[in-house]
Order: C-alpha cells, then structure tokens, then sequence
C-alpha cells in the first residue's frame, strides 16, 4: 500500500518542481524582453517611447498576470507624457495609463508605493499639460501621492526624484527659487 503513496508523493512533488522551473524560466523570459525594450531608449525620442510602449502592451499580453510589464507601460507613456505633453497621441496614452494603474491597484502583488509613484507622476503630468488650469486642480495629489509612496518605501527612488522634480518645478513657476 505504501507504494502508489509513494509514487503520488514523488509524482506531485516532481509536478511542483517542473512547475517552480517553468515560472522562473517564464520570469527570466519577461525581464529579458523588457531589459531589451528599455535599452532601445538609450536615445529618448518620442518614436523610441512609442515603440517601447508598444513592445510593453505586447509582453503584458504575454505575461498578463505580471506586474513589471504593467509597470513599464504606464512608466514609459508617462515619461512620453511628460517630455510630449502636447503629443496627439498624449490623451489616449495618459487615459490607458489610468487604466493600467487601476489593473495594478486591484493585483494581489503589487507595491502601494509603487502605485502612488505612478499616480503622483499622471497628475504631474496633467499639471504639465495645463499648468494654469490643472496646477490648483492636482498639486496636493501629487504632493499626496509622492508622500505617501514615500511613507510606505522610504527607499523609492524613482518618488523621491520626482518629488524633487515636481517641487523644482513649482518654484520656477511660482518664482520663489527656494530661498
């Protein structure tokens, strides 16, 4: 009797093993496809974004449970965004960007802080689009966003540069150079 339990043993466990192998293999194919998107933006033009944004919607079809590709896109149209804020393709980009980041929001493994770096950089960039209209609208968004990834990963880079970024910006355009 020992022996089929045995056997089921060694069979689920071998299952378990090959399975372990496989995610890892499918989570070294995703970092290799987006390490090879990101590097094509050693020259940052608005067709070098476009094109990594392209390569990024066709990883997350291929990996639609992952986060990183997520990340990416929405990172890589903001940053097309931001350096295009009056680009026709702008609008649709930043409306699929609010869109990634709810997906993100509602996935079990993603970073808080994460998310409220994205969301403080969307409305940074809506401030950019419109400063006259959108600054009074979204400026304690981004203030709040930046602060709370902050709060929740104090080592977040990319929040911490773009806060510095963004009040930089205020006072250049309130012109109070900080004194």
């Amino acid at each position: 009797m020992t022996f089929p339990i045995s056997k089921l043993r060694v069979f689920v466990i071998a299952f378990f093993m090959m399975a372990s192998v496989s995610v890892k293999a499918q989570q070294s194919g995703m970092q290799a496809l987006i390490g090879q998107s990101l590097s094509k933006l050693q020259q940052p033009t608005p067709e070098a974004f476009l094109n990594s944004i392209a390569e990024m919607k066709r990883i997350d079809s291929m990996f639609p449970d992952s986060i990183q590709p997520k990340y990416q896109m929405a990172l890589q149209s903001l940053n097309f965004s931001v350096m295009n804020p009056h680009a026709a393709q702008t609008d649709p980009l930043l409306a699929e960007t609010e869109q990634t980041i709810a997906k993100m929001e509602q996935m079990k493994n993603s970073d808080p802080s994460d998310i409220c770096t994205l969301r403080g950089f969307l409305f940074m960039v809506r401030i950019v689009q419109n400063p006259v209209q959108n600054g009074p609208r979204y400026y304690l968004n981004v203030m709040q966003d930046f602060e709370k990834a902050l709060k929740l990963n104090p080592d977040n880079q990319l929040a911490r540069q773009l806060q510095q970024k963004f009040l930089e910006g205020m006072r250049q355009q309130t012109g109070n150079q900080g004194e």
